[in-house]
């Protein structure tokens, strides 16, 4: 298969950064389709693609013989029903985080994926591309700072989306540490504990900042703030506490401001210029992995039913006051 034909699924802030992406910045694909349930929103976020069609029906989109590939970019409750899908129809696809946003609806997509007797999902945890994360995961690995003791995460955007809840902060905001993590120490997440304290007064409707603490099973703990209402910036942090040193991720701005007798960085809006090249490099393997028949190196479903789990776990503590919760992942 020399060009992947890749239909996109949701036209949001998400849908539109990878139909952009894939057109300017992936090699050997071509987005042929975009489907959303405001077609007039589809419409607008095509026109940037020649010859791209829209519609109003996912399920349209993942049955057409025009598309090979399908990124599923809409509302986490779609996820589920239309990752199985394409998986019905033999399709490559590449799921937004959270593959589902409970693990009963994780283990059916497992098992619907298992049935078909291959891998055809790839699961967006983007941060396993991120350059600073990938030379981080290496030097962890290589021994820099000796064995891992202590991991310090730290997550802050500038507001929160309409609606937001406690448990969105969870399952849309902290997930990614759920899996990144194991990823980076290789050591599965075996129990958690969520808490929080004083709110900014900008939060409305939930509890923000939050604190959740994580143990893995070689004994390392992980505390992960997520602070969706920081106002000043988008940051990502992470910090590696082990037996000889430590190892954390530097500021990702290029640019240093000397004005007025002070030095200054600057922050990113939100998550698009901080992970800008982690995506684009994620949905180039994922393309290179179809064209040559090669398994994906992404995430896999499976991945994502664990992260589901610490993520269910989570908010079972969130609401039995910040007691230790046991992670369980299903059987499949």
């Amino acid at each position: 298969m020399s060009t992947v034909r890749v239909g996109v699924i949701g036209a949001g802030n998400m849908g539109a950064d990878h139909v952009n992406t894939l057109h300017r910045h992936v090699s050997g694909a071509v987005v042929t389709m975009v489907a959303d349930i405001d077609e007039e929103r589809a419409a607008t976020v095509a026109d940037a693609v020649p010859g791209a069609r829209v519609t109003a029906a996912p399920h349209a989109l993942i049955d057409d013989p025009a598309v090979d590939a399908v990124v599923i970019a809409s509302h986490d409750t779609t996820h589920a029903d239309l990752a199985v899908a394409a998986v019905q129809a033999g399709k490559p696809v590449l799921c937004e985080k959270p593959l589902a946003p409970t693990p009963a609806e994780c283990v059916r997509v497992v098992r619907e994926e298992r049935h078909t007797g291959g891998r055809l999902i790839s699961l967006g945890f983007m941060r396993r591309f991120d350059p600073a994360y990938t030379e981080l995961r290496a030097a962890i690995a290589a021994g820099a700072c000796g064995s891992p003791l202590l991991l310090h995460c730290v997550s802050r955007g500038v507001s929160s989306a309409p609606g937001a809840t406690d448990e969105l902060s969870v399952t849309g905001s902290a997930v990614h540490e759920f899996d990144t993590v194991p990823w980076l120490i290789d050591s599965r997440i075996e129990e958690v504990s969520w808490h929080a304290g004083r709110s900014t007064s900008t939060a409305t409707g939930l509890r923000d900042p939050q604190l959740i603490l994580l143990r893995t099973a070689d004994g390392a703990l992980t505390t992960v703030e997520v602070f969706l209402n920081a106002g000043y910036g988008y940051d990502i942090r992470c910090e590696v506490v082990g037996e000889r040193g430590t190892l954390a991720l530097t500021h990702p701005a290029r640019v240093v401001t000397d004005a007025a007798g002070a030095r200054s960085l600057g922050h990113p809006a939100d998550w698009r210029p901080r992970f800008a090249d982690a995506y684009r490099l994620e949905l180039q393997a994922w393309i290179d992995a179809i064209a040559s028949g090669a398994p994906s190196p992404l995430a896999t479903a499976d991945d994502g039913l664990v992260a589901s789990a610490v993520a269910e776990a989570v908010i079972t503590s969130m609401k039995n006051g910040g007691s230790s919760v046991a992670v369980r992942v299903p059987e499949v």
